[in-house]
């Protein structure tokens, strides 16, 4: 019996995860097409382009950058003192907070020199991603900045 009740708490929190990572996925979705809306960028293109462009490496490099600082944010909010010492969490924070601004802009500036909606070779989807994922990676480093000033 032990051991059916033990799979059965595996099991809901598998599933809790999922729908945790469902519910993730719906909401950044649902954030980048509010992003693209609000740039008036939303409508796709007459014509689609095909391939990389500059645009679409410089959002895609903004966007590299946005994940970067949303990873070493919740690293440095889930363990703000690791094997390097105290400051290695005020440091992850600090790195967040600047991968995370400047994902940020980037991605902001990709939207306002864009001219076409999606498919028109601007990046404007990767460039609303970066956008949205650099805000949150802002935020995880401004949380985890504050809970190392707190503790040390």
């Amino acid at each position: 019996m032990p051991e059916s009740v033990a799979l059965g708490k595996m099991t809901k929190r598998t599933v809790a995860l999922v729908l945790a990572a469902v519910a993730a996925a719906a909401l950044f979705g649902g954030l980048v097409h509010a992003v693209l809306v609000a740039a008036h960028v939303s409508e796709p293109a007459a014509t689609t382009v095909q391939g990389t462009t500059p645009r679409r490496l410089w959002a895609t490099a903004a966007g590299l950058s946005a994940l970067v600082g949303v990873v070493i944010g919740g690293l440095a909010l889930a363990r703000p003192a690791s094997r390097f010492g105290s400051a290695s969490g005020r440091l992850g924070a600090i790195v967040a907070l600047v991968a995370g601004l400047l994902a940020g802009v980037n991605g902001a500036l990709v939207l306002a020199v864009a001219s076409g909606g999606p498919g028109s070779g601007n990046g404007v989807v990767g460039a609303a991603g970066a956008l949205v994922l650099g805000l949150i990676g802002m935020a995880l480093g401004g949380l985890a900045l504050t809970r190392s000033r707190r503790s040390g």
